[in-house]
């Protein structure tokens, strides 16, 4: 059972980038509203999967660099990293099908 921890651009780096498990990066902000739409479906992922995905989200307005970093243009946007590697990445709303589907090489 896990649960979606809160990833800042100073945290990242040791939170996602040195995870020994894969990392689910949730990129969102406060005035978007398919980036409030998939945050239920990350609870319950990380509930679900949070033994074997590590789940994190990133708040774009409060942490900018990260972000810029990473090339995200839209939210919400997920990446997952394994090993500090991007392996995937999605952009807008979500179905948890969706989700567990492109998570399902990594469980």
């Amino acid at each position: 059972m896990g649960s979606v921890a809160e990833v800042t651009d100073s945290t990242f780096d040791e939170v996602v980038l040195q995870s020994s498990k894969p990392v689910l990066v949730d990129y969102w902000a406060d005035w978007c509203s398919p980036c409030k739409q998939i945050a239920p479906i990350i609870d319950e992922l990380a509930a679900e999967y949070g033994d074997k995905v590590t789940f994190v989200k990133l708040d774009t307005n409060s942490n900018p660099q990260v972000p810029a970093q990473q090339g995200i243009m839209g939210l919400p946007t997920l990446q997952l990293f394994v090993d500090g590697t991007v392996v995937t990445s999605m952009t807008g709303g979500k179905t948890k099908a969706t989700l567990i589907r492109a998570l399902e090489d990594y469980l």
